[in-house]
């Protein structure tokens, strides 16, 4: 289990990487912590503070990458990589995430992050439910890995999502 400390640092990494829109509120993302099909992976510097957590999901049949992020102060270091490749060796069920339609040169930047990884970036049509009560959906793409999803396991992966991730 983590610490309040540590949460409290994750939070802060949270809002400082990600729109309003694309996270909790501070009680509702605490609260996932006593959820059993939760996980949050920290890696800390060399003072014991947080530099970087990934949120995922044990879902049936696959795993989901909620969120990644790096601090602004030790971005650029590999430990995003690290990260994402601790997550990936832990099971040996497909991997999925969610990223931002590639419009721009920043969010090409980002899927070709998880493509390197080797992540496969899908063209189903695909919305995130809103996080926070009063907010819109959030039109993104899916990305899974090791290989790209077939219609029948996107819909299966979408439901699982949905009735799990956002209680849709």
């Amino acid at each position: 289990m983590i610490s309040g400390k540590k949460f409290e640092q994750v939070f802060n990494i949270m809002k400082e990487s990600f729109p309003l829109i694309e996270y909790r509120e501070y009680e509702g993302q605490k609260r996932l912590l006593s959820n059993p099909r939760y996980r949050l992976l920290t890696e800390e510097n060399e003072r014991g503070v947080v530099a970087a957590f990934l949120a995922g999901w044990e879902l049936e049949g696959f795993r989901f990458v909620e969120m990644i992020a790096v601090s602004p102060a030790a971005r650029g270091g590999g430990i995003g990589k690290r990260l994402m490749e601790r997550f990936l060796k832990q099971s040996a069920l497909p991997v999925v995430l969610e990223v931002e339609p590639p419009e721009d040169e920043l969010k090409r930047r980002r899927i070709g992050f998880y493509e390197r990884l080797g992540f496969r970036l899908g063209d189903h049509k695909y919305v995130q439910p809103p996080m926070r009560k009063g907010k819109p959906e959030l039109p993104l793409c899916i990305m899974s890995y090791p290989a790209l999803l077939t219609e029948p396991q996107f819909n299966f992966v979408k439901e699982q999502l949905y009735r799990e991730v956002y209680k849709a």
